[in-house]
């Protein structure tokens, strides 16, 4: 759901208002969204260690504490603002459990106001290397390969485009405030990013005799 439906904008103005009791609700509609998110920012080493439900209950504790900033930003959709919490918390939670690890582990990648737990391209290239028949095992792991080294010769804001909108499903309008530019320069970047892609995957074919 977005915010663009009426009984969802309601509660988004209500909590602009200074009501806190919407929050509840509001967090209730992205969970799905935020849940998936965390799940791909979490460091690998943590798997296992660290609840999503617990990331996005403190995370829920911190937006009570930071309403009166979301107050403040009229401009900011909700889930973008809900998302940078998220991301805040999320931080800190490598921080917490890697300690000076943490400085690898916890990269924080500033494309326009975007700060946030650097995409991985393995976890990106194994998401992509799922979208394939389970049945061609082989082929599957040597795209995943493919993938993984054609991320990994992107830049990282490039990376982190593809991130927003391919696996967390952020809508351009979405990617747009959330980096604090303008949509069509948003999708500018995106298309950009794709094509650098598309080209850094063509060059890594066997038998390519080409450089990016």
């Amino acid at each position: 759901m977005t915010e663009d439906g009426g009984d969802t904008q309601a509660l988004v103005d209500s909590l602009r208002r200074g009501d806190s009791e919407p929050l509840a609700a509001l967090v209730s509609l992205h969970r799905e969204r935020l849940r998936r998110m965390v799940e791909f920012r979490l460091d690998v080493r943590l798997r296992g260690r660290v609840s999503t439900s617990d990331v996005l209950q403190e995370a829920y504790i911190d937006a009570l504490k930071r309403l009166p900033h979301f107050a403040a930003d009229p401009d900011v959709p909700f889930y973008v603002w809900l998302r940078t919490v998220t991301i805040q918390r999320l931080i800190q939670v490598h921080r917490q459990h890697l300690g000076a690890q943490a400085r690898d582990a916890a990269r924080e990648v500033s494309i326009g106001r975007s700060n946030g737990t650097e995409a991985s391209s393995e976890k990106m290239a194994e998401l992509m290397g799922d979208l394939t028949s389970p049945s061609h095992a082989a082929e599957r792991g040597e795209m995943r390969e493919r993938v993984r080294g054609a991320l990994e010769r992107l830049e990282a804001a490039d990376r982190e485009v593809l991130a927003l909108r391919h696996f967390e499903e952020l809508s351009n309008l979405e990617v747009a405030a959330l980096l604090g530019i303008q949509p069509a320069a948003a999708s500018k970047r995106y298309v950009r990013a794709i094509e650098r892609l598309k080209n850094a995957l063509e060059a890594g074919q066997p038998g390519h005799g080409g450089a990016e």
